[in-house]
């Protein structure tokens, strides 16, 4: 977006001419490597530039959609990533971060929403849950978040949350991350007036069936207001968290124009 508006401003003071601006807006839809279509244009319908899923893809593919994302000056989200093809992507790119137990590699935000940094809560029932937390927690952050962090606070030692009762009710979305029985978010989703996103994880024993007994349990819980994610999906409870505060920004800040424009 912001290299966009760069371009169109070279062109108004004649920095760029007409060819220039054409070459890069024909490809700002998607861009064809063959093995994939690169969509330059979902950062103008969702206001984040497309994710990589690195699971399942070869280096070399994963390095190309890099270079197509990152040549634009776009964020970079990389999910599911391990520590070698960071290794190999960094020797090219020395910028690039990396979550090792969110398995994510990105790069630093674009734009960053400090005043609403602790209206996002995550929230783990263990130290089990972590990874998938981290990845939701990095996800938000290289959307321009930074959430806080509440870790390992299950009903096996229900007194731990509620020595956070005053944080938790004082956020604007949270992301609740359980495996085993998934109750705690039940829990949490009858301690607040504001969404919870609930995401189940595959931890747990035998009848836990990788995550799918604390899906059915966030799914059918009797707590109001919970929305509930696939399975270890720490990313998609991000993304949905960080659209929801991204209205809060734009309601604000439309309340504020509109005081402003109002006759004193």
């Amino acid at each position: 977006m912001d290299k966009l508006i760069k371009l169109l401003e070279e062109y108004r003071q004649g920095k760029k001419d007409t060819q220039q601006v054409l070459e890069y807006l024909k490809s700002i839809p998607f861009e064809n490597l063959t093995f994939a279509h690169v969509d330059h244009h979902r950062i103008f319908r969702q206001g984040f530039p497309e994710v990589i899923y690195c699971e399942g893809k070869e280096t070399h593919q994963v390095a190309k959609i890099v270079d197509a994302i990152l040549k634009r000056e776009h964020t970079l989200l990389a999910t599911h990533a391990g520590k070698t093809l960071y290794n190999q992507l960094k020797k090219k790119y020395k910028h690039l971060k990396f979550n090792a137990s969110g398995r994510i590699i990105y790069t630093e935000p674009k734009q960053k929403y400090t005043a609403l940094h602790e209206k996002l809560i995550i929230i783990t029932a263990g130290t089990t849950d972590i990874p998938v937390a981290e990845e939701a927690y990095q996800t938000a952050y290289a959307m321009g978040f930074e959430p806080i962090k509440i870790y390992d606070v299950g009903v096996a030692g229900i007194h731990r949350l509620f020595s956070y009762k005053d944080k938790i009710q004082s956020a604007g979305v949270i992301i609740v991350i359980a495996g085993m029985e998934g109750a705690l978010a039940s829990v949490i989703g009858g301690m607040v007036s504001v969404p919870v996103i609930a995401v189940p994880t595959s931890s747990g024993y035998g009848t836990s069936f990788g995550g799918v007994t604390a899906l059915l349990a966030m799914l059918n819980s009797c707590a109001s207001g919970i929305t509930v994610v696939n399975i270890d999906n720490g990313f998609g409870a991000a993304f949905a968290a960080v659209q929801i505060l991204r209205l809060l920004v734009n309601s604000k800040n439309q309340d504020s124009e509109s005081r402003d424009q109002k006759p004193k």
